[in-house]
C-alpha cells in the first residue's frame, strides 16, 4: 500500500471538546515572528510591529459549523468559514515552526474569489486541528454522531434498496404476465 494514496489512514479521532477551547496560538508564534523579523536586518522594527499586532489580536473561534478567524487593529480581518465549504486541508511546518513545535494548518474552501484560502497559524495542535477538520469536512460531527450518521445512512440506504427491489420485482411480474399472455394467444 502505498503511504501517499493512503493519506488518510492516520487521521486519529479528536475530542471535540479540545478544539472548541482553542482560540489563541501559542506564544511561540511571537518568537517566530521574531525570528522572521530579525531576518529583516535593519528594518527589524517595521517588520515585528505589524507581526506583534497580529499574533496580539489573532483570534480562533470553533463552533458546530464552522471557524472564526479575527486579527488586526488599524486593518481588522474577520472571516468566518463553514465545515462544508472545505474542499482542501494542508499542515505546513517549516524549519523554525518546527524547532518551535508549531504548525500551520491551510484551509482552501470553494470559492469564487483567487484568494479562496485561510489559515490557522501557530497551533501546537496542528495535527488535531486538521484531523477535527477533515472529519467535519466529510460530514461526521463527532465520535458520538458518527454512529448515528451511519445508522441513519445505513436504514437510507435499506429504504432505497427495498424501493429498488420492489421495482424489479414488478418489473419481473409485469415481463412473466405479458409473457404468459402471448403463449396463450
Amino acid at each position: 500500500m502505498n503511504p501517499m494514496n493512503d493519506h488518510h489512514a492516520h487521521l486519529e479521532p479528536v475530542n471535540d471538546e479540545e478544539i472548541y477551547k482553542l482560540s489563541r496560538p501559542h506564544k511561540n508564534l511571537f518568537k517566530l515572528y521574531i525570528i522572521y523579523s530579525l531576518t529583516s536586518l535593519f528594518l527589524f522594527p517595521f517588520v515585528l510591529i505589524p507581526m506583534y499586532f497580529r499574533y496580539y489580536t489573532l483570534r480562533y473561534k470553533f463552533d458546530s459549523e464552522g471557524i472564526y478567524i479575527a486579527y488586526g487593529i488599524f486593518w481588522r480581518r474577520e472571516s468566518y468559514v463553514t465545515y462544508s465549504r472545505i474542499q482542501d486541508i494542508h499542515v505546513t511546518r517549516n524549519i523554525f515552526e518546527r524547532w518551535f513545535g508549531l504548525g500551520t494548518v491551510a484551509i482552501q474552501t470553494a470559492s469564487g474569489s483567487a484568494n479562496s484560502e485561510e489559515s490557522i497559524s501557530g497551533m501546537m495542535e496542528f495535527e488535531q486541528i486538521r484531523n477535527f477538520l477533515y472529519a467535519r469536512m466529510r460530514g461526521i460531527n463527532s465520535p458520538q454522531k458518527t454512529s448515528q450518521v451511519s445508522a441513519v445512512q445505513a436504514n437510507t440506504a435499506t429504504e432505497e434498496e427495498l424501493a429498488l427491489l420492489t421495482d424489479i420485482r414488478d418489473e419481473i411480474r409485469a415481463t412473466r404476465q405479458a409473457l404468459e399472455r402471448k403463449n396463450n394467444a
